[in-house]
């Protein structure tokens, strides 16, 4: 899991946070996170594609939050793919108080509690509920 200041002034006192995978044997990494404004193109807010895990947010160093390896990583990602594809606001998105893309990664912590992920305060909507 990764955490990047977010773009533009925000990034003062909040992060972006998204979810990077690969399971054993992979060559390629699958990254889930949630961009509110692809909206405005048609396109899904839930972004789950191939790219790159650690790679720069708008310009700002990305931090690893929490990382997870070895013996039963593959079930631990099957896990995070399967919280990812059933998030419950995948039409919505509101950078305040959410759901935004905190809120996305705080979802799949919650529904993979074996990630033992605790974001930082800075993860402005992680505690969002409808």
């Amino acid at each position: 899991m990764y955490g990047a200041p977010t773009w533009g002034w925000r990034g003062w006192f909040a992060i972006h946070t998204w979810v990077a995978a690969k399971h054993t044997g992979e060559s390629s990494y699958t990254v889930y996170e949630l961009i509110g404004w692809r909206k405005y193109s048609g396109l899904p807010i839930v972004r789950i594609e191939k790219d790159v895990p650690d790679r720069y947010w708008f310009g700002e160093r990305p931090r690893l939050l929490s990382q997870h390896r070895g013996a039963g990583v593959d079930e631990l990602i099957n896990a995070v793919d399967k919280a990812a594809r059933s998030y419950p606001w995948a039409q919505r998105y509101n950078a305040f108080p959410g759901p935004n893309s905190n809120t996305f990664t705080a979802w799949i912590a919650r529904q993979v509690p074996q990630l033992r992920l605790s974001l930082p305060f800075t993860a402005i909507g992680s505690g969002y509920h409808d």
